[in-house]
């Protein structure tokens, strides 16, 4: 049950008439003085694929266009398809970036393109609307992500087809020891194991999931000759949950090797991230248009950091630090004295299983009390901030929120409100990711405080940082727990299943919220934090949607 990318079914191809070749010159070398108009296509219609970046452009001078959240599709209710082909070729007109998410371009979304039946040839239909922009406004560059499609390691079909409620963990191994057999050697456990797994998992369902792979992975083929023909411009493929070994390192391997057989590693990036990858973009083309190339000093609050391979993730956190920041449009910096810039990397320092979600701390690995020094790194904040550093902090020691005790130290180091950025959700390269994107943007109106817009800018920046303090850290590490042990459970509801109280758990998220709220940023100079309009946006306790206001009397970036 194998699937292998056929060149000569990608061969393909839309007609178009234009010399392509000359559509992949740069536009030209000055930074653009007059506003700037980017369309984006988000991955869905959740807050961080469609508000961040959103967020981001509004401490800009750039226009961002959105399409209407209503065309975007809820979860597994695909986008409308036609209906976004159609807002794209009028945006189009005037704009000089697209900034696409083809998953939803194509499949609807990411969560349909995990449940999609579209054939090959269909999907090209849907995605030729690229190379028609393209032939209509030649000067147009089109940014364009596509996720290699996950196999998650668990048995819940929240987001998979229904069957993985009940083998999704049997497909995740399938996966795993296939790949392992191919690459390495499968002890003799390991080989028992997978027969066994030939023989537990229904034909019907390893099909389903195998061809609906081969069908994305020929598409991933094909965005890698629209980049070779300059239809696309610049193009990201993001793993979503990957492993060592598995389909998604397989095909990750099989598209590396294209990218340098088509000479087009100076155009594509393939590493591992999702939700985060249009803020990157985003800064991306925001690099671009102001001739920016920032370098950001690294510092990580375990020496083990830098090679620890994160959960949900295949490679070692500096290699992903290193690929969103490529991708951002900044550069690894050599010494902290040479850029104004320090991202601080809150790590694990122990690999995959053993990193610590939000669990309580005396239940963590104990490499969480031996090798990761709480004390020391922000001791290093502080005396960054006093030489006049602008810091940022990726908090990724913890999976799904941030790490609890770093930040009660930070607060009472007063350090809270004197930080530039700080991401710290989901998986490691979510938070690097939105955090970098963030970090990147503003400092480079922090470097030049005499522009005109730099209050607005400043302003824009400074909610920012606190929306994702408060999702990031007091709702996925504080709040979320505390519903899920202490509220849910007299609602009759759980993690995924709070749709028929919802009116209870939003009343009970807004009083919890602004409680912690003002608990943690009490004595911030901004002013006070208000939350309101609190709501699931997926009906489940993962993310939430909020308005944040800053009843500011002063602003400062710190």
């Amino acid at each position: 049950m194998g699937y292998f990318f056929h060149p000569e079914r990608a061969k393909i191809t839309v007609s178009v008439e234009v010399k392509l070749k000359a559509l992949n010159k740069p536009t030209g070398g000055r930074e653009q003085s007059i506003m700037s108009k980017v369309v984006y296509l988000p991955l869905d219609e959740r807050p961080c694929n469609y508000l961040f970046p959103q967020r981001l452009a509004e401490m800009t001078d750039l226009e961002l266009a959105v399409p209407d959240i209503r065309l975007l599709g809820r979860k597994k209710q695909p986008a409308d398809t036609a209906a976004v082909r159609e807002w794209l070729l009028n945006e189009a007109e005037g704009a000089d970036y697209l900034l696409v998410s083809i998953d939803l371009l194509v499949y609807g979304g990411i969560v349909p393109s995990r449940l999609h039946h579209l054939t090959f040839e269909e999907c090209l239909e849907r995605l030729s609307v690229l190379a028609e922009i393209k032939k209509r406004h030649p000067g147009i560059r089109i940014h364009a992500f596509n996720l290699i499609m996950r196999v998650p390691n668990n048995n819940k079909d929240e987001e998979e087809p229904d069957y993985y409620k009940f083998h999704g963990g049997q497909i995740f191994k399938y996966s795993y020891l296939t790949d392992k057999a191919e690459r390495d050697r499968l002890s003799n456990d390991e080989s028992q194991e997978l027969e066994e797994l030939k023989t537990l998992i229904p034909e019907v369902y390893l099909d389903d999931f195998v061809g609906r792979r081969g069908v994305n992975q020929l598409v991933n083929h094909y965005n890698l000759m629209l980049a070779q023909e300059g239809i696309i411009d610049h193009l990201v493929i993001p793993l979503d949950d990957n492993s060592e070994y598995g389909f998604s390192s397989k095909e990750q391997q099989m598209m590396i090797g294209r990218v340098e057989e088509l000479r087009i590693m100076d155009r594509v990036m393939i590493y591992p991230g999702a939700d985060e990858i249009g803020c990157t973009m985003f800064a991306h083309i925001f690099c671009g248009l102001k001739q920016y190339k920032p370098e950001v000093f690294v510092r990580y609050s375990s020496t083990k950091g830098p090679l620890i391979k994160p959960k949900y993730e295949d490679r070692s956190l500096n290699e992903s630090v290193k690929s969103h920041l490529t991708a951002s449009g900044a550069v690894l910096g050599d010494h902290s004295g040479d850029t104004p810039l320090v991202l601080i990397v809150h790590s694990p320092a122990v690999d995959q299983a053993g990193m610590a979600e939000q669990i309580p701390f005396k239940e963590r690995h104990r490499s969480y009390f031996s090798e990761i020094h709480y004390r020391e790194i922000v001791e290093a904040m502080d005396a960054y901030l006093r030489k006049g550093k602008h810091v940022a902090l990726g908090d990724v020691a913890t999976c799904n929120g941030g790490d609890p005790v770093l930040m009660n130290l930070l607060k009472q180091r007063g350090l809270l409100d004197r930080l530039t950025a700080y991401a710290g959700w989901n998986t490691s390269g979510n938070a690097l990711g939105t955090v970098i994107a963030h970090f990147v943007i503003v400092s480079y109106y922090l470097e030049r405080p005499d522009e005109a817009i730099f209050p607005e800018i400043v302003r824009e920046s400074r909610k920012f940082y606190y929306e994702r303090l408060v999702e990031d850290f007091i709702y996925q590490s504080l709040v979320r727990q505390d519903m899920l042990k202490n509220d849910l459970p007299g609602l009759d509801a759980s993690y995924y299943v709070i749709g028929h109280c919802l009116d209870e758990v939003h009343g009970i998220l807004e009083e919890k919220m602004n409680r912690a709220a003002e608990q943690y940023f009490e004595g911030i100079s901004e002013g006070r934090i208000r939350l309101q309009r609190l709501h699931f946006p997926w009906k489940r306790m993962f993310e939430i949607g909020f308005e944040l206001e800053v009843e500011t009397e002063s602003i400062t970036t710190g």
